[in-house]
């Protein structure tokens, strides 16, 4: 058990909207904010999506981006993940911008198609009174649409981050897209041992379960040797499945991107109370929690000083 672990937070994301949680980042100054405190709490990577500062609504704007993973590189020495998954709802261009203009350490590139639905939550929101006029139809436009990864799409976001030194944090949602991520890496336009953040628990992806992760793990074992892996899981699976994973020699991401409570019934008011809390179970199962610099060792990332922001 003398194994390091690193832990991720995922600070805002493109799934909750401002209605389902008061602590939801959603300015620049507020998810700057927020990363710095996760980061203090023992993250050693944080997750970084943008959202729109007046109405907390996803967006793909480079300038609000720069200006949020510029502010917390100023002030801490967290590996900064940027999206290219952004929303189901962005375009291609859009999403990939970040990675030619930025040329981050890390970003997250999803490995396949999927149908990401995220509609139920839009009973909830409708009960409560919107806070923001967008947000219903945002929720229920999921339900009638896609999230779209091609495979030249997927071919065109490698070569991208290729070219600009950034490692990718593939994604991967249910089991086929081991099968893409192999295919990539035989094609060799993937440089391994490929990192991976297994996603689970999201409507349209693999359900999350014990077994589930087991399979997932030992798929990819199988299929294509060595690889870095992270756990993620939706909702009130996030703690059991995160637990799961460092027992079974995995790392862990938590933040309100993929869960906005701390306990059930208690609403997390930051993604750093959610690493404390992964990081007391961590070191209580006997694990070293891994700096930023460790896990940049590990994962082979090139460094703040090579990135464009």
């Amino acid at each position: 058990m003398a194994k390091k672990i690193w832990i991720t937070a995922a600070i805002t994301g493109g799934i909750h909207t401002p209605t389902m949680s008061e602590y939801l980042p959603q300015t620049e100054d507020q998810i700057i904010e927020d990363a710095v405190k996760a980061y203090e709490a023992g993250a050693a990577s944080v997750h970084i999506h943008a959202r729109n500062p007046q109405t907390g609504q996803p967006i793909a704007d480079l300038n609000v981006m720069k200006t949020i993973i510029t502010g917390i590189k100023v002030r801490c020495g967290a590996i900064i993940c940027i999206t290219t998954g952004g929303t189901q709802l962005m375009t291609l261009e859009e999403r990939l911008a970040p990675i030619p203009n930025l040329q981050p350490e890390l970003a997250s590139l999803n490995i396949g198609s999927m149908n990401f639905v995220l509609s139920p939550a839009a009973d909830s929101v409708r009960r409560n009174g919107p806070k923001y006029e967008w947000e219903l139809e945002y929720l229920e436009t999921t339900y009638n649409t896609c999230f779209a990864n091609s495979f030249q799409d997927l071919e065109n976001y490698i070569t991208a981050m290729n070219e600009a030194g950034t490692r990718p944090e593939f994604e991967i949602y249910d089991v086929n897209m081991i099968n893409n991520l192999k295919y990539f890496i035989d094609k060799g336009v993937i440089k391994t041992p490929p990192y991976i953040q297994f996603v689970m628990g999201i409507l349209g992806g693999i359900p999350s379960s014990v077994n589930n992760l087991n399979f997932l793990v030992n798929t990819a074992k199988e299929m294509i040797g060595e690889f870095h892996w992270s756990c993620a899981a939706a909702g009130k699976a996030q703690f059991p499945m995160t637990a799961v994973a460092l027992a079974m020699g995995g790392n862990v991401r938590v933040g309100l991107e993929d869960n906005l409570y701390l306990l059930p019934g208690l609403k997390a008011t930051s993604s750093a109370e959610q690493v404390a809390q992964i990081r007391d179970i961590a070191e209580k199962m006997g694990f070293e929690i891994a700096s930023a610099n460790e896990t940049r060792e590990i994962l082979n990332l090139k460094g703040t000083d090579k990135v464009n922001f």
